[in-house]
């Protein structure tokens, strides 16, 4: 993929077919360490043992709608030829944490990408899922909760296209600020 946010949304997706109803996301990016880290925590079903042995073969899948598995094996590899890490730890009846990291200056590593857009693109056709995003660059942190968000429209939906737009815009411009003054 030709960005980290298309691998973060299907990893998230994966959560959301597994009956999450809170998904937390966090990037991390430390340019003292030259280290991006992306982890992404669901309280969806959890995988058994065994199925969490297989997680990582691009030829196995619980989905119906293909053969295939590919998003946790490609994210994998493009960690890996990143001079990264990747770790997946799940336990049945409580959830799956995903955790990749990167070496932020290697020449191979996929741009970030719009975050933005694929996590409201997350929200609008999830409403019923709560998500907490947080984005940190060095000692700057940004972070943006469904709950609060929900709470604030005071009853007006979550997909309403405008709210969306606006919550794109906000997260878009808080995550630029986060780049603001930042050495390196």
């Amino acid at each position: 993929m030709k960005e980290l946010s298309l691998h973060v949304m299907d990893i998230i997706e994966n959560g959301l077919s597994a009956g999450a109803t809170l998904i937390a996301l966090m990037v991390e990016e430390e340019k003292d360490r030259d280290q991006l880290q992306i982890t992404i925590i669901d309280n969806g079903h959890g995988m058994s043992e065994e199925m969490l042995a297989n997680a990582l073969d691009p030829f196995f899948t619980t989905r119906t709608t293909r053969r295939v598995g590919l998003g946790l094996s490609m994210i994998r590899e493009a960690s890996r030829r990143c001079d990264g890490h990747f770790d997946i730890k799940s336990k049945e009846g409580e959830g799956t944490e995903v955790r990749t990291s990167f070496r932020l200056s290697h020449i191979d590593r996929a741009p970030l990408g719009d975050i933005a857009g694929s996590l409201t693109s997350l929200i609008m056709g999830n409403p019923e899922v709560d998500f907490v995003y947080t984005h940190r660059v060095d000692d700057k942190t940004f972070e943006m909760d469904t709950r609060e968000v929900k709470e604030a429209l005071d009853g007006l939906s979550i997909q309403v296209p405008e709210v969306i737009r606006n919550l794109a815009h906000m997260i878009r411009d808080s995550v630029s600020d986060l780049y603001k003054n930042v050495t390196g």
